[in-house]
């Protein structure tokens, strides 16, 4: 350590006992000689080569470490499987080091382009220069058709650089709207955020978000200038926020965890919309026999509540894949459906799944954009999906209604409509109403439908009995006053005061009505709540056994994958999304 006072300790990587040596630039086996201007002009090219590294200083490192983030060479050092080709274009005016980094590296094998903001030079802030740098990157990430890593860590734009600062980010803005939907991208974030430094990532396939990071279109002190709160950064854009609102599809503990599921999810992803996801072997035959749903459906429906009791979705889709791996998206947001990819059969599958585990299952306003978005994406990048439905409808209400249920579930059902790629539907037990007529069904364009025996299928669920047997239940429930006056009589005739007879009286033919109303609940769900017409009107293509049902999934989709081109997304681009 040097010490330039008591109170300022400044760290120092320099040995005291080292000797400096100067970089020699000598061709192996050359007659030794005197260096020329050759190799001033040499020198000059090599230190350029290494300012970007040295930028930052020890100083600024220490600072970066004591917030608890890495360099961006370390967070690429981490990312990447060996040494990045680093871009050195637009290194600033005065070749004073930029505050952002472009890249090729190797992920898992793969090439992929890289940007990274330099928190240590200039707060990793925007200027013009940069925006035109990663603009480029961008344009070379989808002309060589490889994935795009962010890893976000800005201040925003570079106030001295005036509006250039502005103008670098409508530039990065705009090339990567124009390479969505061609290659994939995730993005990371990093420290404090605000600004574009927000807008930007949100532009890419997927974000992520270690604990403790913030961002947002403003920050704490503008929220307090201008509208006089108190906010704490993780109150206004911290992961607890945005993983609520789906600005965020992962949370992480810290930075690692951020770089280790960039890694993670590039497995599930192709390299760019002409190609399917990446096929990987599995030791998982496609034949296994899927135990463990039939024993999760038998505890669950010979319960006391019957077929009204809550199932875990999540336990099938992990029967359903190989080695029962899936990563999970939004794992946070709308618990009610599940949205995950995963592989059957050595092939990268999308899986959309009611969970009644949560709320019946029931889709709302978070739960349909959810599932909207995620297949808006399988369907750009040739990634099929299986729908597991089980669900009593669309949340009702006028909290729903009001903050706009319709136009939720119709960016949903349009999604589905939309959908190019191979998929199926499994009816796993309830499907009701509109959300079976908006579920992915052989009307709407699913080229698999199955059932499994526990399957509920109806315009209703067991509302549907006021309607279906309404005469019968007039009539019961007509029959009231004259079964009590009788009954009355005869508790009177036992020996009852009038008042006790009343009230037995009353008790016995309520009793009875209860009874009455269940045996015609019962005969509706034998009648109509079952798969048996769906099956008789080719609805359903067939019964499936829970133990069958990875094998008859797994083969039916690799049949329809061998007979599937992945091309670009070619359809009309519609009004909506």
């Amino acid at each position: 350590m040097t010490k330039n006072s008591s109170n300022d300790l400044i760290a120092s990587l320099d040995n005291p006992f080292s000797t400096n040596e100067e970089q020699e630039f000598k061709v192996p086996g050359q007659v030794a000689a005197e260096p020329g201007l050759y190799e001033e002009a040499l020198k000059a090219g090599w230190e350029l080569q290494q300012r970007p590294y040295r930028a930052a200083g020890v100083k600024n490192t220490q600072r970066q470490h004591q917030k608890k983030r890495m360099t961006i060479w370390e967070r690429i050092d981490c990312l990447a499987d060996d040494e990045p080709t680093v871009l050195f274009q637009n290194w600033g005016p005065n070749l004073d080091g930029a505050s952002l980094v472009t890249a090729l590296i190797k992920v898992n094998g793969r090439d992929v382009a890289i940007y990274g903001h330099d928190f240590t030079v200039r707060a990793g802030s925007m200027d013009a220069t940069n925006g035109k740098k990663l603009a480029r990157l961008f344009e070379l990430a989808a002309k060589r058709k490889i994935p795009l890593v962010g890893l976000n860590d800005s201040a925003g734009a570079y106030i001295p650089a005036g509006v250039g600062g502005l103008d670098g980010y409508a530039d990065a803005f705009t090339a990567l709207r124009k390479i969505s939907g061609v290659v994939p991208s995730i993005m990371c974030m990093f420290g404090f955020n605000a600004g574009g430094g927000s807008y930007l990532p949100r532009q890419g396939s997927f974000l992520i978000q270690p604990n403790e990071t913030f961002f947002g279109l403003t920050g704490p002190g503008v929220v307090k200038s201008v509208l006089g709160e108190d906010v704490t950064p993780d109150e206004l854009g911290g992961p607890g926020v945005h993983s609520q609102s789906g600005v965020t599809d992962f949370v992480v503990p810290d930075e690692v965890a951020a770089l280790r599921k960039v890694r993670e999810l590039l497995n599930y992803l192709p390299a760019h919309n002409g190609e399917l996801a990446p096929h990987q072997p599995s030791s998982d035959p496609v034949n296994r026999k899927t135990w463990d749903i039939d024993i999760l459906l038998k505890k669950a429906f010979n319960s006391p509540t019957g077929f009204n009791t809550p199932v875990d979705i999540s336990i099938l889709i992990q029967q359903l894949c190989d080695h029962g791996d899936f990563l999970e998206i939004q794992p946070e947001r709308a618990r009610n459906t599940i949205t995950a990819l995963g592989r059957m059969g050595g092939n990268v599958v999308g899986f959309v799944a009611n969970n009644s585990a949560v709320a019946s299952g029931q889709i709302d306003i978070d739960a349909a954009y959810k599932n909207a978005r995620f297949i808006r994406f399988c369907n750009l990048y040739n990634i099929p999906i299986i729908f597991l439905e089980d669900t009593t409808g669309f949340l009702p209400g006028r909290e729903q209604e009001r903050r706009g249920i319709v136009q939720a579930g119709r960016a949903m059902l349009d999604a589905i409509v939309d959908l190019r790629t191979p998929r199926f539907l499994v009816l796993v037990r309830n499907a009701f109403g509109g959300a079976y007529a908006s579920y992915n069904n052989y009307p709407t364009g699913a080229d698999f439908v199955v059932a499994l025996p526990t399957t509920r299928v109806a315009v209703m669920g067991p509302a549907g009995v006021e309607y279906v047997y309404k005469d019968e239940l007039k009539k019961i429930r007509g029959s009231v006053k004259a079964k009590v006056a009788k009954e009355t009589e005869a508790q009177l005739a036992a020996g009852l005061s009038e008042e006790a007879a009343v009230e037995a009286a009353e008790t016995l033919v309520a009793d009875w009505v209860k009874a009455e109303e269940q045996l015609l609940a019962q005969r509706y769900e034998r009648e109509l709540m079952n798969p048996n017409e769906a099956l008789s009107l080719g609805s359903i293509s067939q019964i499936v056994m829970p133990s069958d049902l990875r094998q008859v999934l797994a083969e039916q989709m690799d049949f329809c994958l061998r007979h599937y081109e992945p091309s670009p997304l070619q359809s009309v681009q519609r009004e909506f999304h």
